[in-house]
């Protein structure tokens, strides 16, 4: 009888009210961002975020590229391959990997940049704004950094140097190219870049998602390396080159998670909705 009633009054609701009663439903329903706020300023932070990988990115260059671990690597790459690149030109390196690669996390790029546009024409979107405009930043930071830096560099590709079937010699980062040489411009690792640049995954997840934030940076840890490897095989690039590629991504996307959300990620009156929410 209960449950009888309270549908018979409820057909005596105006339609007007259960409209109003209707959105009200959706909008306490509407995914609302969460904080993610000053503990992550605390020491650990920190620590994990910006000394740990400092300290991983000069020990591994003094590894690759001062004791020369990029020659064990590499040797053994072309040793595998039988002295040559197989590679090279194989329709998975070249085609799949490298050139749909690319053009796929354009594209996802591409597609953040319009869901951040929409924010300004969509009313329950406007929160969004800030999350998307930070991922669209860092994407594109971390493969432009990456992209002066390679410009600006004199380093040789693998498969340019008589080591491997070239006839170019090996330059280190920081040995003078002679006249004459051009610049080959191939550290630090670029197509990688198109992989690791998602890293910021794991900052645009940690204000929107917390506990999705660890999915966002294996996503971009696994195609950088995809990405990655997939050039040392071809002959493209040494591991180290790729080491500077994760890290200069890395730093690029801490960089401006830090500058966009100094303190609370998350408009006041975002945050209050979800205080009560």
């Amino acid at each position: 009888m209960d449950a009888q009633d309270s549908e018979t009054s409820a057909s005596f609701i105006p339609a007007h009210a259960q409209r109003a009663e209707r959105a009200e439903r959706a909008e306490r329903a509407e995914v609302r961002i969460p904080r993610f706020g000053p503990v992550s300023r605390t020491m650990g932070f920190w620590v994990s975020h910006a000394v740990l990988p400092v300290v991983a990115t000069a020990i591994l260059s003094g590894l690759l590229m001062g004791l020369h671990g990029d020659f064990v690597v590499a040797d053994s790459l072309y040793a595998l391959q039988g002295n040559e690149w197989l590679f090279k030109k194989a329709f998975l390196a070249e085609k799949v990997i490298h050139i749909a690669g690319r053009n796929v996390s354009i594209l996802l790029w591409l597609a953040v940049l319009f869901a951040w546009a929409t924010t300004f024409r969509v009313a329950r979107w406007a929160e969004w704004r800030r999350p998307l405009g930070y991922l669209v930043l860092a994407v594109a930071g971390g493969v432009t950094a990456v992209s002066l830096l390679k410009h600006a560099s004199s380093m040789e590709c693998p498969w340019s140097l008589t080591r491997y079937g070239g006839s170019r010699l090996y330059l280190g980062f920081f040995d003078l190219r002679p006249d004459g040489i051009h610049r080959r411009g191939c550290f630090p690792a670029g197509h990688a870049s198109a992989g690791y640049s998602w890293l910021a995954l794991y900052f645009f997840l940690a204000i929107v998602k917390p506990a999705y934030r660890w999915r966002g940076l294996a996503g971009g840890l696994l195609a950088g390396i995809v990405f990655g490897a997939s050039q040392q095989f071809r002959g493209a690039h040494f591991l180290s080159h790729d080491v500077w590629s994760l890290a200069i991504c890395w730093f690029v996307s801490l960089g401006i998670f830090l500058i966009m959300f100094k303190t609370d990620p998350i408009p006041q009156a975002s945050a209050r909705s979800t205080d009560h929410g």
